[in-house]
């Protein structure tokens, strides 16, 4: 029996979240011998340069032979450059601006605003629709996120800091929905450019401020976790945004931490707290309320013409160009005539309606 595209998304979200989650323990026993900005262009780098190896591998399966997903096109340059100016760009800076002036505590319990930045930014500006029941489960993951964050000490900072935190989960919320707005196209294809993009403008910003590189095993080690973290967690994280929409799938990405808490106790020798633990709890609720949600009512499908990969169900009922394909999937320009019906869905790309 298949499994339904919101498991599926359920699934590639939390393994995207997982992923990246190991990436903060681990960074920490880099950061010794590295900055933090230029750590994170290695990141990216070693996403982009890991994701070029396998879009390599992919052609070289034989000539002639074509990925079956959209590819990106001049359409899709806005959005794309949206998304390395936000998230790779003024995201990075407005943080590492943001801790200069903050606590440590403080700068942890802001920065768990980029969630509720990117399900409001997806509620109220790009469409989508989170109902009650999907709502109380990201707030009992948000909770926990809080929860984690939250650690003894001072609670300290400016005005200047606080905004530029909360402006860098603003930026990286904004870059979440955009690239689900581009999540139809080839994910993997996507996240090669976007994390290429941040990466050199990372990189050339940190040898503008006279970081020097660090040595060999570290560079190397930066790169692999950046392939693993940066570069296969957000494939993941771009199909589950095609599957989820944007507020869901921030839901289950912010369950991150917790893996990474979970990874620092073999790693760096960390104990769990009870407040770590709470927040697991408080996660796992979140998650099983949202594997839980069901959303169905009549809705109509407006007029909408775009490209991706797809199968021919009740949404896809098109003629096709003589000498196309017939196999299934498979990706081409199409066009939704208006369609009125009633079954389970949740805010994707063909989803977006009033309620």
């Amino acid at each position: 029996m298949p499994f339904s595209p919101r498991v599926k998304g359920a699934v590639l979200g939390l393994s995207a979240a997982a992923l990246f989650g190991v990436s903060a323990p681990v960074s920490k026993l880099l950061l010794p011998s590295s900055t933090p900005l230029l750590l994170a262009s290695l990141l990216y780098l070693g996403g982009g340069l890991g994701l070029s190896v396998l879009e390599l591998l992919r052609r070289m399966r034989g000539p002639g032979v074509k990925a079956a997903e959209a590819s990106i096109g001049r359409r899709d340059v806005p959005l794309l450059a949206g998304v390395i100016l936000c998230g790779g760009i003024l995201g990075p800076v407005l943080m590492l601006l943001g801790l200069q002036r903050m606590s440590g505590v403080a700068a942890s319990l802001l920065l768990n605003l980029e969630g509720p930045f990117t399900i409001l930014l997806a509620l109220w500006v790009f469409g989508e629709h989170l109902g009650r029941s999907g709502a109380l489960a990201a707030g009992f993951i948000m909770a926990g996120a809080a929860v984690l964050g939250f650690q003894e000490g001072e609670l300290r900072g400016d005005l200047m800091g606080m905004l530029a935190l909360a402006g860098a989960c603003l930026a990286w919320a904004v870059d979440n929905n955009l690239t689900q707005r581009l999540s139809l196209k080839d994910p993997l294809a996507l996240v090669r450019i976007k994390a290429l993009g941040s990466g050199t403008c990372t990189l050339v910003l940190a040898w503008m401020l006279g970081h020097p590189l660090p040595g060999a095993a570290v560079l190397g080690g930066a790169l692999v976790l950046g392939f693993a973290s940066y570069g296969l967690s957000i494939v993941l994280d771009a199909y589950a945004l095609r599957l989820l929409g944007a507020a869901r799938e921030a839901a289950y990405f912010a369950t991150a931490p917790f893996v990474g808490a979970l990874v620092s106790v073999p790693l760096l020798g960390e104990r769990l707290r009870a407040l770590d633990l709470v927040a697991g709890g408080l996660m796992a609720t979140g998650v099983m309320l949202l594997l839980r949600e069901r959303h169905g009512h009549e809705h109509t499908h407006a007029t909408l013409e775009h490209e991706h990969l797809h199968v021919h169900d009740a949404h896809h009922q098109h003629p096709h160009p003589p000498g196309m394909p017939a196999a299934e999937p498979h990706s081409h320009p199409h066009h939704h005539a208006p369609l009125t019906h009633d079954h389970p869905h949740v805010s994707d790309l063909h989803h977006r309606h009033r309620h």
